[in-house]
């Protein structure tokens, strides 16, 4: 395994890390059992850094990462988010966001709690609430760090403009937003701050919800229930443009001995020594595939000829349905 420092802090971080969510929350059916097998599995491989959030499954992925975690602490860089308060269905694209100190506060004693642990390695508001200024919220999110129950602060989803003033109030170690192959908005405005703010970029969804995989035959036939069902890129003339992509993408991978998930990885990896992509499995055999990426290094020739491909099917689709995209900050 490979490692890189969180932002401008001493912090070891696996390069590639390990997204909890779908382990208890949106992705088709639980697991339990090979869940925690594949935390176990993680230990093993060195992937060190776990991300969670307050709302997958309302707690209960925090309280399924408890089960590992709070017997392996010192080996495990925890984070988790706040911010979503659900709605009966508990689906995030009819929550409500609440970025208020207050909630922050109710939330924070929760994810502890849920966790078993004392501290929260890094802490994130999972969005920037429109009705709450960022410097209010990052403001007393510094009085965690204060306070020991937090170390690291990071935020999702933010734009350049809410980046920079949150670091104003105090130091933002990480942004989680989502980046991948099809996912490039964050290129033009918000890369060159966090370079010059030593900010890492922590992409979710960096294999595009399945979609960049060997498996993406799947995406054809999703079931009710799973998340993707509402998302445009998985609908119509965007699912069949994407699909093609895919298959390209797999063939590529094949030629040089690698799955395709390995390909999307190693390419998130190239973009920049301040990456570290959170690659979200329930699954061991696919944690050994994303950490193996690790090891693997794209020439200039690779990275053109992908660029090539994304080119030749430019019909990706929104990632989101209008309403969630409200939720992402822009400048």
């Amino acid at each position: 395994m490979r490692y890189r420092n969180l932002g401008n802090t001493n912090e070891k971080l696996s390069a590639v890390g390990l997204g909890c969510m779908g382990m208890s929350h949106a992705y088709g059916v639980k697991d339990d059992t090979e869940s925690i097998a594949t935390l176990h599995k993680a230990l093993d491989l060195g992937v060190n850094f776990w991300d969670t959030a307050d709302f997958y499954g309302k707690g209960e992925n925090e309280k399924l990462i408890s089960k590992v975690l709070t017997q392996n602490r010192d080996k495990i860089f925890i984070a988790t988010k706040f911010g979503f308060r659900e709605d009966e269905k508990g689906s995030v694209f009819s929550s409500r966001f609440d970025g208020s100190p207050a909630w922050m506060r109710e939330a924070i004693e929760g994810s502890l709690k849920r966790l078993g642990v004392d501290h929260i390695d890094l802490y994130y508001t999972h969005r920037v609430d429109p009705n709450v200024p960022i410097e209010e919220t990052v403001g007393a999110m510094a009085e965690l760090v204060k306070e020991g129950k937090v170390k690291y602060l990071g935020l999702s989803e933010a734009s350049a403009s809410s980046i920079k003033k949150a670091h104003a109030v105090h130091p933002i170690s990480a942004l989680q937003s989502e980046y991948s192959l099809i996912t490039r908005d964050l290129e033009k405005d918000v890369f060159p701050v966090l370079q010059e703010l030593q900010i890492s970029l922590i992409p979710f969804s960096p294999l595009s919800r399945g979609l960049l995989t060997d498996n993406y035959e799947i995406l054809k036939d999703l079931k009710e229930g799973d998340a993707r069902t509402n998302l445009p890129r998985f609908q119509g003339e965007n699912l069949e443009n994407n699909l093609n992509l895919a298959h390209e993408l797999k063939n590529f991978a094949e030629a040089k001995g690698i799955y395709t998930s390995q390909l999307a990885l190693a390419w998130i990896l190239a973009q920049g020594d301040n990456i570290i992509p959170i690659a979200g499995t329930k699954k061991r055999k696919y944690l050994e595939r994303n950490a193996a990426a690790t090891a693997i290094n794209l020439t200039s020739e690779d990275l053109q000829h992908i660029d090539q491909l994304l080119k030749k099917y430019p019909n990706i689709g929104k990632r989101y349905p209008e309403g969630a995209m409200k939720l992402v900050d822009k400048d």
